[in-house]
């Protein structure tokens, strides 16, 4: 007979979880495995609520297992560690993002791109090695592999810094990867959210010139004055768009919903790029006239390998690169999944996991 989620390891934890696609939460005990000789062990302090465990929740990718713990921005203190890892010790300050897992054998693996590993696997809803799902970080403490936990550094807070962990590695990556990064070029970033204002403070860290480009115009004087944008276009204003049109050497695209891509692709200059980051539910047309003749690109991208992520960490505490967030108790997290399908969050929920989440 199959264990329960409490027993089927050795290690007590608790957190809350999700049974159904109803997406309703409430607390649950279940399991963590034994600090392997690999693996670290620590308290979560603060844990990231992103847009991505609100479509998981509802199921919409149709790869969710329940019971569902999201969570995969998580920061907090290490408690134990096993006794082959060099790199951390108790008391240190760490981060787990996505991934917990990848097969560390193939070219992606090789490359450090861990993040594109056929076998990767991710901090919640995935099948371990031993074959048990993993859950995520609304819960109490973490075990994961040395490899996939980030170092945290002293002077980065570990509430407001917490959504770096996937907000910050899905859209510097592409910034990086796709050559956006130098001073002087013009990038624009589609989506005022979670992902989005993230995008515009490291875009303009790297010395970019960035205009935000939204259906709403009540988002502008946000953008420009609070976030640092340059410019901010409607995008449901044609003669601002024509106006706009040709100006832009990339774009980094955050929204995940249903959009039209042809009006993105007239505000790239010649040989630009058009990088899509968030997950619509249904698939975007691909208007094909406008690639050719501007040999424009669509790409995409999903968050990053571990050094990258390292990188990507220690780049913003240097840069004082932070996102806007809103500290929640964990169980103000049904709200706030609702309010989050609202957009009614400026701009990541961040859960409070040491001082409200308590064993029942």
């Amino acid at each position: 007979m199959a264990k329960s989620p409490e027993t089927e390891h050795p290690v007590k934890a608790f957190g809350w979880a999700a049974r159904d696609t109803s997406g309703f939460f409430s607390p649950f005990k279940f399991s963590r495995r034994a600090t392997g000789e690999h693996d670290v062990q620590f308290k979560v302090m603060y844990c990231g609520v992103c847009y991505s465990d609100l479509q998981m929740v509802k199921n919409e990718w149709g790869c969710t297992q329940y019971p569902f713990v999201p969570g995969h921005e998580i920061v907090g203190i290490v408690t134990e560690v096993g006794s082959k890892v060099e790199k951390f010790k108790v008391g240190d300050k760490v981060g787990v993002g996505c991934l917990v897992g990848s097969c560390r054998e193939c070219d992606q693996c090789a490359s450090d791109l861990e993040n594109y590993c056929p076998k990767q696997i991710l901090a919640y809803s995935s099948p371990y090695t031993e074959g048990t799902i993993m859950y995520g970080g609304y819960s109490n403490l973490m075990v994961a592999d040395d490899h996939f936990v980030v170092r945290w550094p002293e002077n980065l807070p570990l509430d407001i810094g917490a959504p770096l962990l996937c907000a910050g590695i899905t859209t510097y990556s592409p910034l990086r990867h796709f050559g956006l990064d130098k001073p002087g070029l013009k990038v624009g970033v589609v989506g005022l959210g979670g992902l989005g204002h993230v995008a515009v403070k490291f875009a303009k860290a790297f010395g970019t010139t960035v205009t935000v480009i939204s259906t709403s115009l009540s988002k502008k004087k946000e953008a420009i004055e609070n976030l640092g944008a340059d410019k901010f276009l409607v995008s449901r204003n044609p003669e601002e768009m024509q106006a706009a049109a040709g100006t832009l050497d990339g774009i980094i695209d955050t929204v995940s919903a249903t959009h039209a891509v042809a009006p993105l692709l007239s505000l790239l200059k010649p040989h630009g790029k058009l990088i899509c980051v968030g997950v619509p539910e249904k698939p975007l047309e691909l208007p094909v006239f406008s690639l050719i003749i501007g040999r424009k690109l669509i790409a995409g991208s999903a968050i990053g390998g571990l050094k990258e992520t390292q990188e990507m960490i220690d780049f913003a505490a240097k840069q004082n690169i932070l996102p806007d967030v809103e500290i929640i108790p964990i169980d103000y997290v049904n709200t706030a999944m609702e309010r989050l399908l609202k957009s009614d969050v400026k701009y990541r929920f961040v859960i409070d996991i040491e001082n409200s989440l308590k064993a029942e």
